[in-house]
């Protein structure tokens, strides 16, 4: 029989209302078949394990990220898939730092949620807990997973995890994957999206590292921003690494302040990652002079990484290295499918 382990850090759809104080209350997974009984037409036994205390995915840091990781760690061995339960506001956030945590990753790790909770009448938090569990579990004809991969389920899509962002605050359909195409659609049946599937050696085994380095900020370009805002962010000792959010394809504003403060900021040793503020598209700097300008600056392109994710990928890189200009260079590389190159 598969074994899958689900676990539950909090989140909208580990909710019940209570018949007696009618209030929403933390359900109990280890009943899970009994309130969603479609689960028993599988032939997959579900092991179950809350976080005490539950944790708001507002609250979420990268102390939970570690925990995950190394859960799923020790529990490898045991389990064919691991299914997440996890609030919605900063789930892109949690599967894109797992993503870059685990290396040479042979089964799934899907985190899902809802945005109603499993217990009312229109919930989707059945239909996404449900679909998750079977791509979890789910296997090719030679017996290996069809998903090795960190994914979110949401909503009858599987996306890579680290592709992921969340684009509506209360509709369904909560994420999208804009820059690359979903791992898998459940309709009648789960079609998967093969070509697209990353797949480890299958000679390596899992690794994990959890040395993680927040010391990174973001700068979101707009219009009206002062200089003493940018001179604070990019020239702030509490930061190795700035990821600034720019205009279309990576332009910002070429007010020679802005150029200098950039240029300041590179010659200090900062690292500099610049992504795009468009929801779809890529960085391109070598399109506009503006863009040619941070460049020249120090400027690094991230290509089509979403924030999220280069939040995720420079907490690993910089807790994986303690030399920046090592980390600049590993940036350009797509370590775990994060990028088109």
């Amino acid at each position: 029989m598969t074994r899958i382990l689900l676990i539950y850090t909090g989140g909208t759809i580990g909710m019940k209302e209570d018949p007696v104080i009618g209030g929403l209350r933390p359900f109990d997974f280890d009943g899970i078949k009994e309130e969603v009984p479609e689960l028993k037409k599988f032939n997959i036994q579900i092991d179950a394990c809350t976080f005490d205390p539950l944790i708001d995915s507002s609250d979420v840091e990268p102390h939970l990220w570690r925990q995950l990781a190394e859960m799923i760690r020790d529990s490898y061995a045991s389990y064919d898939g691991f299914v997440i339960l996890h609030g919605t506001d900063t789930m892109a956030y949690s599967a894109s730092a797992l993503s870059f945590m685990f290396e040479n990753l042979s089964k799934p790790v899907i985190f899902t949620g809802s945005q109603l909770p499993i217990g009312r009448p229109r919930t989707d938090g059945k239909e996404n807990l449900i679909s998750a569990i079977e791509i979890a579990a789910a296997t090719d004809e030679a017996g290996r997973a069809m998903v090795p991969e960190v994914c979110i389920c949401f909503n009858s899509r599987l996306y890579r995890g680290n592709r992921s962002t969340k684009v509506n605050a209360t509709g369904f359909e909560a994420f999208r994957s804009p820059n690359y195409p979903p791992l898998a659609t459940a309709g009648i049946n789960i079609d998967y999206n093969l070509p697209f599937i990353l797949r480890p050696e299958p000679s390596n085994e899992l690794s994990i590292n959890t040395s993680l380095d927040t010391r990174v900020s973001i700068l979101k370009v707009h219009p009206g921003i002062t200089e003493q805002v940018v001179r604070d962010i990019l020239l702030g000792d509490g930061s190795r690494a700035v990821i600034i959010e720019t205009y279309g394809s990576g332009n910002a504003i070429s007010k020679d302040w802005f150029i200098e403060i950039l240029k300041e900021a590179d010659r200090r040793g900062k690292v500099l990652l610049n992504v795009t503020q468009c929801l779809s598209g890529n960085v391109n700097m070598d399109l506009y002079a503006t863009g040619m300008t941070l460049k020249k600056a120090g400027v690094i392109s991230g290509y089509d990484i979403t924030t999220e994710s280069a939040l995720g990928k420079l907490f690993h890189l910089l807790g994986c290295e303690g030399d920046n200009s090592v980390v600049k260079k590993a940036l350009t590389n797509n370590l775990r499918g994060e990028i088109s190159k």
